[in-house]
């Protein structure tokens, strides 16, 4: 194509394409104005320059890439293996989602028609979102992964094997989503309103955050088992098999919540916050993926207090310089406790979704009233049930719309869709490129908590955020329904055991002691209790059936105490009682907080 050699098809001219504004950095903290100045915003059909859609792809995709590899490294490091970890398959699982996010974004930034389908459905549908929306592992299926592997691993199947009958269930489960993506969007709104979608949100917040904190102390499975540490436990001799409760970050084991582990984690945290106050616009897009390497670097230049490294450098020695899918496989099943578990989470992707492009159409400069709106969404929720299939497909969990993607497009000016496909180029790159996953496995865990922390923290400020720009907070009525949900919610999520029985303790949790019964009825019985210990799936439940069978608030009119007295003396004292016209500045209406 003669254009591609064109200077201006690579680099752009004039003011338009300021590369200068993305790298320096910001110094406005110290300014009197505190102002930045913004630069020329390139709307969605823009043809920007090579180069220039490279730069912000490139932003686009290290804004998510801390998030995206989050899940299927916590899930494959901690519940399929556990310990001892397989970095191999570490390494593998990391990979897999890069590639897999990167096709499954430039599928969401396109906008292909399906053909027949205006003579089948009456109405044209379309196959991804045609914005600037890309797509990630999602954060919601993790809890639900998570426990559903345990739950199989404690009933004997391998971690592998599970980790494959999670995968096909979530295959089966997301057709809920292509049903939701035929329906008019209003429909989908009216059974979902922004009530429900922020307790879900924020509740998948709190128990994602838990998490976060369990990293940051040295690791999830030696947070778990810290109890056996307890003096009485110590003292009375008792000997236990592992996992134990020594947390090993590197060649390094030792407890959870050593000061060593707390400092390695909060040097990501501090990094965070010098980048927000000086970085320019490019790092503080890319803030996650800077803080996790200047962690990285301060864990691999220091030791712990007996001379061992925290950085397990093997696991980059060892990592396949080149990779890509089906290296690993594994075989595809159905769990049946996790169904109900992984709907809720489609209903919630399905919500989200529909909140993120409307997002992304208003940073953009686009309407949200329009043919063209609706069409997007449409098409956007059809590509995110398919990128779930083919998720599957791919050996990675299933995608969904990235949200914290929209902060960069108001950061950037930039809503090019070129931008969308430089940044699902760059994913399927990192992914190919076995080395960039041997780096992340070797990262200690008490370094990625510094950095989880912080990501799943912003999945709860979402959650909070949508609650405050789309909910009445006076309302007696919406603070019940929040109150009963979120209580419920996060009460099981800070202390799941009424329901979910202790690690290496299986079926023995008081709520439903089932040592002794049968398979079919221990299939029950985990369904059950994986629904009732997962805090965003019983707190969805309790909003949704809140929201349907609560009336509104009735309107009340609230009268100034003068005035109500001035009129009740003067109807009192006529004969005929006297209607008096009541100033507009008297009357408020709604329930009092």
């Amino acid at each position: 194509m003669p254009g591609l050699l064109d200077k201006d098809a690579w680099f752009g001219s004039g003011e338009r394409y300021n590369y200068r504004y993305l790298c320096i950095p910001n110094f406005s903290c110290f300014s009197r104005t505190k102002t930045v100045r913004k630069p020329t915003f390139y709307g969605k059909d823009e043809p920007i320059p090579i180069l220039f859609a490279l730069i912000m792809g490139l932003q686009h995709a290290f804004a998510m890439v801390g998030g995206l590899i989050t899940p299927p490294l916590v899930v494959f490091k901690f519940t399929v293996c556990g310990f001892p970890f397989c970095p191999d398959l570490q390494q593998y699982a990391i990979s897999a989602a890069l590639i897999t996010s990167g096709i499954c974004s430039i599928i969401q930034v396109a906008h292909l028609p399906i053909p027949l389908s205006e003579k089948i459905y009456g109405r044209q549908l379309y196959l991804g979102s045609g914005v600037l929306s890309v797509m990630g592992t999602s954060f919601t299926f993790l809890p639900v992964f998570e426990l559903a592997i345990r739950q199989m691993k404690s009933e004997g199947i391998e971690g592998t094997d599970a980790y494959g009958k999670m995968l096909g269930t979530s295959m089966l489960c997301c057709l809920l989503e292509v049903f939701f993506s035929l329906l008019p969007t209003r429909a989908i709104k009216r059974a979902f309103p922004p009530l429900v979608t922020s307790i879900t949100v924020m509740l998948i917040g709190v128990a994602l955050s838990g998490t976060g904190m369990k990293y940051w102390g040295g690791g999830v499975v030696c947070a778990e088992m810290v109890w056996k540490d307890h003096s009485q436990v110590v003292s009375s001799g008792a000997s236990f098999p592992p996992p134990f409760p020594s947390c090993a970050n590197g060649e390094s084991s030792m407890g959870y919540g050593s000061t060593e582990y707390i400092g390695l984690g909060f040097s990501v945290l501090m990094t965070l916050v010098v980048i927000e106050l000086f970085g320019s616009i490019f790092m503080k897009n890319c803030n996650v993926i800077i803080a996790l390497l200047i962690g990285y670097f301060v864990a691999g230049v220091s030791s712990d207090p007996d001379g061992n490294s925290y950085v397990l450098a093997d696991n980059i020695k060892n990592a396949d310089p080149i990779t890509f899918l089906w290296v690993e496989t594994f075989p595809l099943g159905v769990y049946g406790p996790a169904i109900i578990p992984l709907l809720i989470a489609y209903l919630v992707t399905t919500v989200e979704t529909i909140g993120d492009i409307t997002a992304v159409h208003e940073v953009s400069n686009l309407e949200t009233d329009t043919k063209e709106h609706t069409e997007s969404i449409q098409g956007g929720l059809l590509s995110d049930a398919i990128c779930s299939i083919l998720s599957g497909l791919f050996t990675s969990m299933p995608n969904t719309t990235f949200s914290q993607n929209n902060g960069v497009i108001a950061l950037t000016n930039c809503a090019s869709r070129r931008a969308g496909y430089a940044c699902g180029l760059w994913l399927i790159l990192m992914g190919v490129f076995g080395k960039i996953s041997g780096i992340i496995t070797s990262i200690p865990d008490c370094v990625i908590g510094g950095m989880t922390i912080f990501l799943f923290a912003n999945v709860l400020v979402s959650g909070i955020s949508l609650a405050s720009s789309s909910v009445d907070l006076r309302s007696r009525r919406t603070k019940f329904i929040m109150a009963l949900s979120l209580g419920v919610g996060v009460g099981v999520t800070v202390w799941p055991f009424a329901f979910q029985d202790m690690r290496g303790s299986s079926y023995t949790a008081h709520f439903w002691e089932c040592v002794d019964c049968s398979d079919t009825v221990k299939g029950i019985r985990n369904g059950i209790s994986i629904f009732l210990s997962t805090g965003y799936c019983i707190g969805t439940v309790t909003a949704m059936l809140l929201n349907f069978i609560l009336p509104d608030d009735a309107e009340e009119i609230v009268l100034n105490d003068d005035l109500a007295e001035k009129v009740k003396d003067d109807n009192f004292d006529d004969e005929e009682p006297t209607v008096h016209p009541i100033p507009d500045e008297a009357i408020s209406t709604g329930i009092e907080a």
